[in-house]
């Protein structure tokens, strides 16, 4: 009798056990490209340079180059001067603080070159990890004190002033600075050991309230740059993200990650499909029982792949358009996936440290990355040949 106890009880483990393996996301990767390791943003609103410059390691791996550390803090250091001399070329109508977009990152090793993180770490005011609060609210003070104006006519110190208070946080900048034996400035370094051309890159995104395959500045608040992006149907969009992935080539992707359909805890981001209709099981008295939160915990719990909405143009404009979308969050794209299901997804690269069931990754749903990608930055090469005709480049 104590066998056959024994023999059902370990019966009903194996079955329970089959059954939560059944549960849950499972995930066949198709196409993944090599990053470099996983970086913390911490607490600081740099994901714009970590999620840039992830894409600018990933570019040095797919040309063969030696994966190098490139230092985030140097470009949140010119960007957040070059953000405060705009703010007070505008007169304060400007979004001035530590945000950015992904070309920030791009223009910056134009203009100015880049660093590797071992040269500037941008850690020098006594802590550990990135923590931009202090930084973040004294610097929109000091620029509010100067575009008040109150001498009458602004003086001569005021850029000396933010880059003091830039330098004080982050470090001076290095003119000269000597890697693996070798010295280099900035420009350097970018053109010799980083080697790419960032006019080589562009940036695209599909928004309906302006032409389609024409550029134009998108209105978002971290654009502080004013940058161009070429505007594409949204099918047409789509199709450079499996170009560029199943090419070899990464993608940079600006998005917002504020939806409950976001979940880092679970490594998914989707869009449950909360249409009574097309809940499959559920009748309809039950639902109409149910509580709002219970509901929501319906379509929330991430036990299992569930039925997702379907993207439209419209239903993606109307989501920006009424501020459900907005410019949260940078981050890299760095292959595909599909799961138990078939359905698609995508590898995504966050800057939120090697954390989470994936690592320091999570899986984004393409309905996902179709209702909330705010824009993305790739190779020109991705982009097919006909189509940089249409665009003009």
């Amino acid at each position: 009798m104590k066998k056959i106890f024994l023999s059902i009880s370990a019966l009903i483990i194996m079955v329970s056990f089959s059954l939560a393996q059944e549960d849950g996301y499972k995930f066949t990767v198709e196409k993944e490209i090599k990053t470099s390791p996983v970086r913390d943003q911490y607490r600081s609103g740099t994901c714009w340079s970590f999620a840039g410059l992830a894409f600018v390691e990933a570019e040095m791996i797919r040309l063969g180059k030696e994966v190098v550390d490139l230092a985030e803090m140097y470009a949140v250091k010119k960007c957040y001067e070059d953000k405060a001399e705009k703010a007070v070329r505008m007169h304060g109508e400007f979004n001035f603080g530590g945000g950015g977009a992904l070309n920030d990152p791009m223009d910056v090793i134009k203009k100015h070159g880049i660093v590797p993180e071992e040269v500037y770490s941008g850690l020098q005011y006594g802590t550990e990890k990135h923590v931009h609060g202090e930084i973040d609210n004294l610097l929109v003070a000091l620029v509010e004190a100067i575009i008040k104006n109150p001498n009458k006519e602004l003086s001569t110190g005021w850029k000396a002033a933010i880059k003091g208070v830039v330098e004080a946080y982050l470090g001076e900048e290095p003119a000269h600075f000597t890697f693996k034996g070798k010295k280099y400035t900035p420009k350097t370094f970018s053109n010799e050991v980083v080697g790419i051309n960032p006019d080589d890159y562009v940036l695209l995104t599909s928004f309906s309230h302006h032409p389609f395959y024409k550029p134009f500045i998108l209105e978002i608040p971290d654009n502080w740059s004013w940058a161009n992006m070429y505007n594409l149907p949204l099918d047409e969009f789509m199709a450079i993200f499996d170009a560029s992935i199943n090419k070899g080539y990464t993608v940079g992707w600006a998005s917002d990650v504020s939806e409950k359909g976001f979940s880092w805890k679970n490594g998914i981001a989707i869009v449950p499909d909360e249409e009574i209709e097309n809940l499959s099981g559920l009748e309809q008295s039950k639902w109409d029982d149910m509580s709002p939160s219970e509901r929501q915990k319906l379509f929330y719990t991430f036990e299992k792949p569930i039925k997702e909405k379907v993207i439209t143009q419209e239903i993606r404009q109307q989501a920006f358009d009424n501020y459900q979308t907005t410019d949260d969050h940078g981050m890299l794209i760095s292959g595909i996936a599909k799961d138990q299901n078939g359905t698609k997804y995508y590898i995504v690269k966050n800057s939120w440290g090697e954390a989470g069931i994936y690592k320091g990754f999570f899986y984004a749903s393409e309905a996902f990355v179709k209702y909330k990608t705010i824009s993305i930055i790739v190779h020109k090469d991705v982009v097919p040949k006909e189509l940089r005709t249409k665009l003009g480049f």
